[in-house]
């Protein structure tokens, strides 16, 4: 007789509950490298907590050079791996619930992490934990690597490759669902921009909460002494459609200020002609799509004032069919006059083979869980997939479900948790039978 994952998980939430409450209250963000502490302190005491954890579960534990960690049931050398993070991104401001501890309200789970990725990759251990005390048989080990720099650009994964092997197969609880079985590129530039310095001394230095994560939702500068200040709306940097982009709003608010003319007015005035609201890159002429990926997806994170220059980055994530230098190309066209385009961060998109029969098993574990139609996607967010080989992203957002990590009041439904840990025990336990 079939074992009702759903009515076990349930009996058990509870003390799931407290662990996950324990891992949410550490402040894992990426911070000064320190003595056995590469990505700072945080990130490792949240790794050395859930070590902890997968002791007390019986798991055999290891961690890699103080990188990655990770809990393993089985023995052997080729093994299935589940591969999540525990470091998060910075709180911000705004929050109505304490952002390093679980809340809970009108069945709605609250904090940094939840969904980005300690609430998801804690639910894949603790059910690994419940189906050893099932006793289910398995062919192969599984183990669940936990990860310490995913974002901040995953160089904790080749500290994990130099001292271990591959998995076999697996997957990174850390995307959304069906299956993921492509990864756009994305490639990070900077337009430098020469502005007259009789124009340039006019403006002061640009205040805000400005980073690649996100689109930014505030932003002040001060023209002649005068305090300009826009609120927009953060959002994903993955997902710009959802946010009100301050640097846009910004520059709507400087062309029509009247002491601001010549270069400086025409910048502003490229701003928002090329960039509000134009999601897609049409206005850069870089609007490139495909049927597997979509659209283009361009968001502008980050402007500065340097030296006899506007410095303005956009962050890019170009179909799976596009390169790089398609992009780049269309972009040099449509740039202001006297601008310069640097490249600063470039990641190649990923793609896995949709017809491989481990895809097809997470894909049938999808359906018959949810009665929802599995066939696998791309996606514009980037994920351990593209550095760890041999593993698809799955999960834990479902359709429709966007712009809720990196976020402010960062959130989870009570059910969609426990939903993934019932879809993630069937999963791994499908991929070692």
């Amino acid at each position: 007789m079939p074992i009702d994952f759903r009515k076990v998980i349930e009996e058990n939430k509870e003390q799931f509950y407290q662990d996950l409450d324990q891992v949410m209250q550490v402040e894992s963000v990426k911070g000064p490298s320190a003595k056995h502490a590469p990505f700072g302190r945080g990130p490792k005491e949240a790794l050395e907590t859930v070590m902890a954890l997968a002791q007390k579960y019986g798991f055999k534990t290891a961690i890699v050079n103080d990188a990655v960690g990770y809990a393993q049931w089985g023995e052997g050398e080729d093994y299935i791996g589940v591969v999540g993070h525990l470091d998060v991104v910075p709180a911000g401001e705004g929050w109505s619930f304490p952002p390093f501890k679980l809340s809970k309200k009108d069945h709605r789970f609250y904090g940094r992490g939840i969904l980005d990725n300690k609430g998801p990759i804690l639910s894949c251990l603790f059910g690994l934990k419940l189906l050893k005390e099932l006793n289910v048989p398995i062919k192969k080990p599984i183990r669940i690597i936990f990860g310490t720099d995913e974002e901040s650009g995953s160089s904790d994964i080749p500290l994990y490759l130099s001292e271990e092997k591959a998995p076999q197969f697996g997957f990174t609880p850390d995307c959304k669902y069906p299956v993921v079985y492509g990864e756009r590129g994305i490639v990070n530039y900077e337009i430098l921009t020469a502005i007259p310095d009789n124009e340039l001394t006019i403006l002061g230095e640009f205040i805000g909460d400005q980073a690649r994560d996100h689109v930014p939702d505030e932003l002040s500068v001060t023209v002649n002494g005068e305090k300009i200040s826009v609120i927009g709306k953060r959002a994903p940097s993955n997902a710009p459609e959802l946010g009100k982009n301050a640097i846009t709003l910004l520059a709507e608010k400087m062309v029509q200020e009247e002491s601001i003319s010549g270069k400086l007015s025409d910048y502003f005035a490229w701003v928002v002609r090329s960039l509000s609201e134009k999601h897609y890159g049409q206005g850069l002429g870089i609007d490139f799509s495909d049927i597997d990926s979509g659209k283009l997806m361009l968001t502008p994170y980050q402007l500065i004032k340097k030296e006899h220059q506007l410095a303005l980055s956009v962050a890019v994530r170009y179909p799976v069919s596009v390169t790089e230098s398609d992009v780049t190309e269309a972009l040099e066209n449509h740039l202001p006059p006297e601008s310069q385009l640097k490249v600063i961060r470039r990641i190649k998109s990923s793609h896995f083979p949709k017809d491989d029969l481990n895809v097809q098993l997470l894909t049938e574990v999808y359906e018959k869980v949810t009665n929802l139609d599995g066939t696998p996607v791309t996606t514009t967010g980037a994920t351990y997939a593209r550095f760890v080989p041999n593993i698809v992203a799955f999960g834990p957002s479902f359709p429709g479900q966007k712009g809720i990590a990196h976020n402010k009041d960062e959130y989870m439904d009570e059910k969609d948790l426990l939903l993934n840990m019932e879809i993630y025990m069937h999963g791994m336990l499908k991929l070692v039978e």
